[in-house]
């Protein structure tokens, strides 16, 4: 087997002890939920890949990528819910 030379790691080991790796990627065609928006944002920030390349796989804006990273930062995972999104907005 032989694996394509890049410069981003293959594998990150996020805070809480978790292994993420691009095969843990959605598809980019997915449907969003929060779990699959906190596998991109945490891929982003801990440099598994790049945001530009992130934008561009899943046809995000930056304006709602850092929407996403803002609300997990803020108040976590469930902000990234769609059902809760009116309880995280700021006026």
């Amino acid at each position: 087997m032989f694996l394509k030379k890049t410069d981003t790691p293959r594998t990150v080991t996020l805070p809480d002890g978790r292994i993420l790796t691009v095969a843990d990627l959605p598809p980019d065609n997915t449907r969003w939920v929060a779990s699959r928006k906190e596998t991109v944002v945490n891929a982003v920030v801990h440099g598994l890949i790049t945001k530009e390349e992130a934008l561009r796989r899943y046809g995000l804006s930056d304006e709602e990528f850092d929407s996403w990273a803002r609300a997990m930062q803020v108040h976590g995972l469930d902000a990234l819910k769609i059902t809760a999104i009116q309880r995280f907005r700021q006026p």
